[in-house]
């Protein structure tokens, strides 16, 4: 049988050769930021990586078929096309029908780790969300890394979410989660949110072990590392509480339920903040794909047996959950 997935040239090569590489969602920027700032800001994204000497893998699913990287042509397209959000069980109807789409966190982690590629950066992670335990409404992100072998590099999850239900179900998954730099979870627009982690690592090396050491123990969840944005760049607190509990209180009077919620909370936020909410996400995502490119590049290294920097073993939380 054929393979259902086409692997970028500048990728399979990085591959073939231990080189570093970052995978990258496409949803991002189909569907997360306006035109043609989206088309800029997927090559901004990339620029870095390639800059850190690292290959960046961008993902979608174009014309039925899943691609692990694209060329300037791809990329174009998924700023420029109005295409699908596509999360795992989308893939398969999207190949029978020879249909496009953006691939949210769940489907670039899924195309990727297929792939070989054990890296990936992107803005938020999804997760649980406000009210499930009546709607049931939890992203398919957290069930996919429950069985993803991928690092995944996010500034936690939207506060439009439940982050304490969030973080039990990533728990409960057996899905670990490190602070880079920090021992509290982050809350994506703000650097961080009420929960402390029981975990916090302050090198890419150390999350290049980690990795190394969930393989040796035959571990197949992936690993999420929260990276706070910089408190400089934060969005002030004040305006996001303020701006947040107008969009919730919309959204309940316009009576958005199930996948339309989120989208129409992320769109008054940007209508009602000015743009400024805009703008740290573009900043958060930098940053995140960033600190990507560091842990693929001690990945790399680690499975490469080239000299990697001592990771001391990462601090426990005395008085976590």
């Amino acid at each position: 049988m054929s393979t259902p997935f086409v692997v970028s040239d500048p990728v399979a090569a990085a591959l073939a050769e231990n080189r570093p590489i970052v995978a990258l969602e496409s949803t991002i920027i189909s569907h997360g930021l306006p035109r043609p700032r989206n088309h800029e800001a997927a090559e901004e994204f990339e620029q870095i990586l390639l800059d850190a000497g690292v290959t960046p893998a961008t993902v979608a699913v174009l014309d039925g078929v899943p691609r692990i990287g694209l060329d300037a042509e791809g990329v174009r397209r998924i700023s420029e096309e109005e295409l699908a959000k596509a999360s795992v069980r989308d893939l398969p109807i999207l190949a029978a029908a020879g249909a496009s789409g953006a691939t949210t966190v769940a489907a670039t982690a899924h195309l990727a780790a297929l792939a070989g590629v054990r890296v990936f950066a992107t803005g938020g992670l999804g997760g649980v969300h406000r009210g499930a335990s009546t709607t049931f409404d939890e992203s398919a992100d957290l069930s996919t890394l429950s069985v993803t072998p991928i690092t995944v590099v996010s500034a936690g999850v939207k506060s439009v979410l439940d982050i304490e239900a969030t973080l039990e179900r990533l728990e409960t998954l057996s899905v670990p989660v490190v602070g880079y730099r920090t021992k509290i979870f982050p809350s994506f627009w703000l650097t961080a949110s009420a929960y402390e982690l029981d975990w916090s690592v302050d090198s890419a090396a150390q999350i290049a072990a980690i990795m190394k050491s969930q393989d040796e123990l035959g571990h197949g969840q992936g690993i999420v590392v929260a990276n706070p944005i910089p408190v400089a760049q934060q969005w002030d607190p004040a305006e996001h509480d303020r701006v947040l509990l107008e969009a919730l209180a919309a959204a309940d009077e316009a009576g958005m339920h199930g996948k339309a919620v989120t989208p129409f909370l992320l769109d008054y936020i940007v209508g009602a903040s000015g743009g400024r909410s805009l703008e740290v996400n573009l900043d958060l995502a930098r940053n995140n794909v960033r600190l990507a490119a560091e842990i693929a590049t001690a990945w790399s290294a680690l499975v490469s047996s080239a000299p990697v920097p001592s990771a001391p073993v990462p601090s426990a939380q005395t008085s976590g959950s």
